[in-house]
């Protein structure tokens, strides 16, 4: 039987301690800060990110070098017979296609799978989770690719912004939007559902974007995950907030109370994705149980 490492990037919310204690490696996904590169977890911690971003410093994200990448995989690859690697959605970074073209390499062929499945966040550390338990349960490197392939829609993230100000800097908003949307004091929803992160809706206050937030929760599992009555055998519940924690706890009492009985993981938002919301944002996610993992 094949011996199956699980790789994931920062991206996932996992920490390099967290990694450890999961039986997962991560890798540090690189930020360019004041001309200086920065790995998250390594030399980027959660409150320095959030001191330089709140100072008005310029923060870009960056992809792996594909050269450590190969190192990292090597190092994998000296006690393991494969790599199932599950990078942040293609359609947020290019970083998973630079993985998979190097994968495609004559010394990685059936050594190293890397996995689309469109996750970040807590449903991409899901996914790093649910990857490790296939390969507990004995399902090579190839299977449990296409069984996280297969499942890849089977997930939702809401997150509502406390400010338009991050988006309107990355250029994703126009100034005079962003500037309306201040004034009538808005909290955007926004949603992400396969690859792209969408606008899900507009609320005036940030108690009515959290009930939005858990109502489209709710939508989905009736309608898309086997309902309310099983939730615990059918769903992972899942949130993530950037910066403020204080606030993330009081989100998730009230979530908790929403869907009671349920385990929720709360963790910070990818750095990759609070870098274009900024702090103050919280976000619920909920993601299918894998039938292979019932």
């Amino acid at each position: 039987m094949s011996k199956v490492a699980v790789v994931t990037d920062s991206n996932s919310g996992i920490t390099q301690k967290e990694g450890k204690e999961l039986g997962i490696f991560v890798l540090p996904m690189p930020f360019m800060i004041g001309g200086n590169e920065y790995f998250e977890d390594i030399n980027l911690s959660q409150e320095d990110f959030y001191e330089k971003l709140q100072g008005g410093e310029d923060i870009s994200t960056s992809q792996p070098n594909l050269e450590k990448l190969a190192l990292f995989w090597d190092e994998v690859l000296q006690d393991h017979d494969q790599i199932v690697h599950i990078p942040m959605s293609s359609g947020l970074s290019g970083s998973c296609q630079s993985a998979y073209m190097l994968s495609q390499e004559d010394k990685y062929e059936g050594k190293v799978f890397v996995v689309d499945n469109q996750r970040i966040s807590v449903t991409q550390r899901q996914s790093a989770i649910d990857a490790r338990d296939l390969a507990a349960k004995g399902y090579d490197g190839q299977a449990i690719s296409d069984i996280l392939i297969r499942e890849k829609f089977e997930s939702s993230i809401y997150i509502m912004l406390d400010t338009l100000f991050y988006l309107k800097k990355g250029g994703r908003i126009t100034p005079a939007a962003a500037a309306i949307g201040t004034l009538l004091k808005l909290k955007p929803v926004l949603t992400i559902q396969g690859e792209k992160l969408d606008a899900f809706s507009k609320a005036r206050t940030a108690s009515i974007g959290r009930d939005q937030m858990i109502n489209a929760i709710k939508n989905d599992i009736e309608k898309r995950f086997g309902g309310l009555d099983n939730m615990k055998e059918n769903i992972h519940l899942e949130m993530a907030y950037t910066f403020d924690l204080a606030t993330a706890e009081d989100f998730k009492a009230q979530v908790k109370t929403s869907f009671p009985g349920m385990d929720i993981v709360l963790q910070p938002l990818s750095l990759s994705v609070a870098c274009h919301i900024g702090p103050g944002a919280l976000a619920v996610a909920v993601s299918k149980v894998i039938p292979e993992l019932k």
